[in-house]
């Protein structure tokens, strides 16, 4: 990916979560950025552009879906998906999420998602 990788926000109050995405996604050359509250991805995606969201449903302050809404995407173009271990959240009606992976995520399908979800997205 080289000068112009992609930069993925992992939001997730999960440590070893958060570890293992970064360590799944600079493998393949994307740029990474963390958040363990949603507060704290807002204030970051306010601040940076961000071509992918990894949204957890359970955070500390916000659930997932709330913070969907309340992300800064700079005219649409962030890719948002909900990371769940519930399966009857995903998909939820009313979430304006780009899609939805159940954990335990398996690398190579969070891998694709975001490849055909930036892809769709010209990002």
């Amino acid at each position: 990916m080289g000068k112009d990788a992609k930069t993925v926000l992992i939001i997730d109050d999960d440590e070893s979560i958060i570890k293992t995405f970064v360590r799944i996604l600079q493998k393949k050359g994307y740029n990474t950025d963390t958040a363990q509250t949603g507060k704290e991805a807002i204030q970051k995606t306010n601040a940076k552009f961000y071509a992918v969201a990894l949204i957890d449903i359970c955070l500390p302050d916000l659930n997932g879906v709330e913070l969907l809404d309340k992300l800064a995407d700079h005219g649409g173009k962030m890719v948002k998906i909900i990371i769940t271990g519930f399966p009857t959240m995903a998909p939820m009606k009313g979430a304006h999420a780009d899609a939805y992976l159940l954990k335990p995520v398996k690398p190579q399908e969070l891998l694709s998602i975001i490849y055909e979800k930036t892809k769709k997205n010209n990002l």
